[in-house]
Formats: structure tokens, C-alpha cells, sequence
């Protein structure tokens, strides 16, 4: 009979057999984070916002295995580096490629939200443009809309 999955991922490392377990799981977790960070940042770079966002729930609970993960083989570091001296620089290479890769996909979603909000606050901006009244100035200028006066914007996130 195995553990259940939470005693699973709590219960200190004893044995090579679980060490190496515990590092297939975390590869096995990360490789499959990869896919759906790899596939996201391909939906967000051609504009499929919406298909990007059903990946969200997939994504979460594989952060959430691989931070659980992180952490046992952090707590567990000493006994694994004794037991399996290969397994962590091997499991430190992975990591530090994840790394890159995460940093790809959050180059790619921040410029994605730096150009939605540009769009949003360009219409924002051309909305109290129109709704203010022109006037002119003393010097003759038209006057620029107040802040104060701009009226709020509703935007729907169904398409």
C-alpha cells in the first residue's frame, strides 16, 4: 500500500529508495510545469489569451506540487547529498534551466499586460477626450480634459 499523497510529500527521506523518489517526483513535476509554462508563453505570443488562461488551474497545482517538492528535498538536503551525492547537483542543473525558461514566460506575460494596459488606458484617454466639452483657454489653446471630470471606463473580459 503507498502513502497517501500529502504523507507523501511531509514525511522525512530515510532511504535511497525514497530519495530517488522523491527526485523522480520533483523532475516528473517539473517537466510537466515546463509543458504548461512553454505552452502558455506560445497561446500569450500569438494572442490566445483566453486558451492561455484555461492552462491557469493546471499551472497552479503543479506550482503548488513543485514548491511542496522544493521544500522536502530543501528539509532533506543533508541526508539526500549523503545517501544519493549525485542526485542534487543534478536536480540544481534542472532547476537553474526551469529558471531560464520561467524567465522567458514572465518576460512574455509582463509585456503582454504592458501593451493590454496601454490599449486600456489609450481608450480611457480617448473616452474623456470626447465626453469633455471643448474650451479654449486665454492663450488660446484648447484646454485638455481634467482628470477629475474623466468618466469610468466598464470592460468586459468575455469575448
Amino acid at each position: 500500500m503507498t502513502a497517501p499523497a500529502n504523507d507523501r510529500q511531509t514525511r522525512p527521506v530515510a532511504t535511497t529508495a525514497d530519495a530517488n523518489e522523491l527526485a523522480a517526483h520533483y523532475i516528473s513535476v517539473m517537466d510537466s510545469l515546463l509543458d504548461v509554462i512553454q505552452q502558455e508563453t506560445e497561446l500569450v505570443r500569438a494572442g490566445h489569451l483566453k486558451r492561455a488562461a484555461e492552462l491557469e488551474q493546471t499551472k497552479t497545482e503543479l506550482s503548488r506540487l513543485y514548491v511542496a517538492d522544493t521544500l522536502r528535498l530543501r528539509a532533506n538536503r543533508a541526508l539526500i547529498d549523503q545517501i544519493t551525492p549525485q542526485t542534487m547537483p543534478e536536480l540544481v542543473r534542472r532547476h537553474n534551466d526551469f529558471r531560464a525558461l520561467l524567465q522567458i514566460n514572465l518576460t512574455v506575460l509582463a509585456t503582454a499586460h504592458a501593451v493590454s494596459e496601454g490599449i486600456v488606458r489609450g481608450v480611457s484617454g480617448e473616452l474623456a477626450r470626447k465626453a469633455a466639452p471643448s474650451t479654449y483657454g486665454a492663450s488660446g489653446r484648447a484646454n485638455a480634459p481634467s482628470p477629475r471630470n474623466a468618466m469610468p471606463m466598464a470592460v468586459s473580459r468575455v469575448l
